[in-house]
């Protein structure tokens, strides 16, 4: 070739470099002026500041003030990753924060393409704060939104509106919202929040990744999600690992796989798509998305006839990399005859593991009279230990068996911690028909919340310690099933729910005079901060509540601190 031409075809080669700047995991603690100086001087020096990271810091209100002073007149900012930057930040000073940041972008006339706030403890109050950066021309150009891991309850429904809202206002300029990626995981969204952000979705239509694991989401909330996937003809990455599907959330899932043809990567691990779920998708799969190239099914009670169904349909994807059926139902000579149709893979390696297969299920899955032993069955498997979750949280020994009936009797932190969240959920499901009444779940509350640890009830806020963390979650992810169907019970007159959890702790007088009140409420006051924050609570009560946490009585004596927290969410 002509070295001159090589020269001309250089010389219109351009190449995108972005300027950033960094101050990832460097754990620092922004507080005063000073704390925050060299951040405000690496900003004000970069001639063109397309990337800001302040990943794994802790930035305060002043601080966050003082950096967003300097990012007002940024307006060539496009990328903010501000996951992790709020630890060991008070919930209702986190808001301050994000609205100084959010308004100086406003005011920079900036338009971000990515924002990542994941890890960050927000709540749906933190969610309210994100608001007019979500839904003003700043965003308008927005394709990667991250909201791993916030804890956002009924932050989701918000988030969801305030998309919807972005995408009208956007589309008014003739330049609509097109999102592409959408992570969202560990956040407690469960139904509401997913058919809220599955309305999103189908109104943007542009999305490429959506991104929402342990979650919560029930087969109603799977069945909308699976709409928005008939309307993202872009998908590429599906990742709902950690659900609720069930036949009834897996096979409307399948069916809407089969509108799109892009697909790359699907994750349903740990759903219970079941056989059924597992056939359709096989079904489905063979017939679209030529392009895939991982599909994830593990842990999902899939017979063998459901395994041999989605191998079939692998064997004609030319670009399969990887296919786990680990930790299903296929027997050691089914499990045979699936490695026999992974050799005809056009990649020999596609196939992973089998090792952990559960065996052959005694039962069939011929109605929903089995379905609830099937899910006893899986559920005692895992608390005596013969699943990886167990080991990795550290209960390797053997537990009591539990059952829906002997729950709150024998059920501890290992139990709960060695279930998935999708077997916490599905297990509550049937625990619940075992709470006949308020005064019932009252009990069922005071049972749950015991189960925190000292390291989960220092701080009503926040938990500092991963482990703990794992227990608050898992213990709230069983406290909202149980509350959701207590208030579901008394719609009219939720008080009946809230006055016997009051009178266990002590709060307000009982009838009983043999009652003794505890002198320890910790545990309890936790919970009842996270579950005020949720969308199933009536928000009127929160009133009333303040009304009795605000009167001095003995139990707040030994956890004034608490008290003062719980009182920041009650007046949220």
């Amino acid at each position: 070739m002509d070295v001159n031409k090589v020269a001309d075809l250089l010389a219109q080669t351009t190449v995108n470099k972005q300027n950033k700047i960094s101050f990832k995991g460097e754990g620092r603690k922004l507080d005063k002026a000073e704390d925050a100086a060299e951040i405000i001087k690496a900003i004000v020096d970069c001639p063109d500041l397309e990337v800001l990271e302040l990943v794994g810091n802790t930035v305060g209100v002043d601080c966050a003030k003082l950096i967003a002073d300097t990012l007002h007149k940024r307006p060539e900012l496009q990328r903010c990753l501000w996951a992790d930057m709020f630890t060991g930040r008070l919930r209702s000073e986190i808001p301050i924060s994000l609205t100084s940041l959010g308004n100086a972008i406003i005011e920079a006339n900036a338009h971000l393409v990515e924002l990542d706030l994941s890890d960050n403890a927000f709540g749906p109050d933190c969610a309210k704060a994100c608001v007019p950066l979500l839904k003003s021309p700043a965003c308008y150009t927005l394709q990667e939104l991250r909201f791993n891991n916030n804890g956002l309850g009924g932050g989701g429904i918000i988030l969801a509106d305030t998309l919807i809202e972005c995408h009208k206002k956007s589309s008014a300029t003739g330049k609509p919202l097109q999102l592409k990626v959408f992570v969202a995981g560990r956040n407690r969204l469960e139904n509401p929040g997913a058919k809220a952000l599955a309305d999103a979705f189908k109104t943007i239509g542009t999305l490429e990744e959506i991104q929402l694991p342990q979650n919560g989401i029930q087969h109603q909330g799977i069945v909308a999600l699976a709409e928005a996937v008939k309307c993202s003809p872009n998908l590429r990455h599906l990742n709902l690992n950690d659900n609720i599907f069930t036949e009834k959330g897996a096979v409307p899932m399948a069916n809407a796989l089969k509108h799109i043809d892009s697909l790359e990567i699907v994750n349903f691990g740990d759903c219970l798509i079941r056989t059924e779920g597992a056939k359709a998708l096989g079904q489905n799969l063979a017939e679209s998305n030529p392009n895939l190239k991982e599909l994830i099914l593990s842990f999902g009670e899939v017979q063998l006839e459901g395994g041999i169904a989605v191998c079939e349909a692998m064997t004609g994807k030319l670009m399969l990399q990887k296919l786990d059926l680990n930790g299903n139902q296929f027997g050691d000579d089914g499990v045979d005859e699936i490695k026999d149709l992974g050799k005809e893979f056009t990649c020999k390696d596609a196939l992973g593991s089998l090792s952990d297969d559960e065996g052959v299920d005694s039962d069939e899955e011929s109605g929903s009279d089995h379905e609830a032993d099937e899910t006893n069955e899986s559920i005692e498997n895992i608390v005596n230990g013969t699943h990886d979750e167990s080991v990795q949280n550290g209960y390797t020994g053997t537990l009591e068996e539990i059952t829906p009936k002997n729950f709150f009797s024998v059920v501890s932190a290992a139990h709960l911690l060695q279930l998935s969240a999708s077997q916490r959920a599905e297990l509550m499901e049937e625990v619940i028909e075992f709470v006949p009444n308020a005064e019932a779940a009252a009990d069922a509350f005071l049972t749950l919340s015991n189960l925190l640890t000292e390291d989960c009830v220092s701080n009503i806020l926040s938990c500092e310690k991963p482990s703990a963390e794992n227990l608050r979650v898992s213990v709230f992810e069983c406290i909202d099933v149980l509350m959701a169907e207590a208030f579901d019970k008394y719609p009219n007159t939720p008080m009946l729910v809230i006055n016997p959890l009051l009178v266990r702790m002590g709060l307000i007088k009982s009838e009983d005079k043999k009652f003794k009140s505890p002198s320890d409420i910790r545990a309890q006051a936790v919970v009842l901060g996270h579950i005020c924050q949720q969308a199933y609570f009536p928000q009127f009560v929160k009133k009333i509540i303040r009304g009795v946490v605000t009167k001095d009585s003995e139990p707040w004596e030994i956890s004034p601190i608490l008290r003062s927290q719980l009182l920041q969410l009650l007046f949220a």
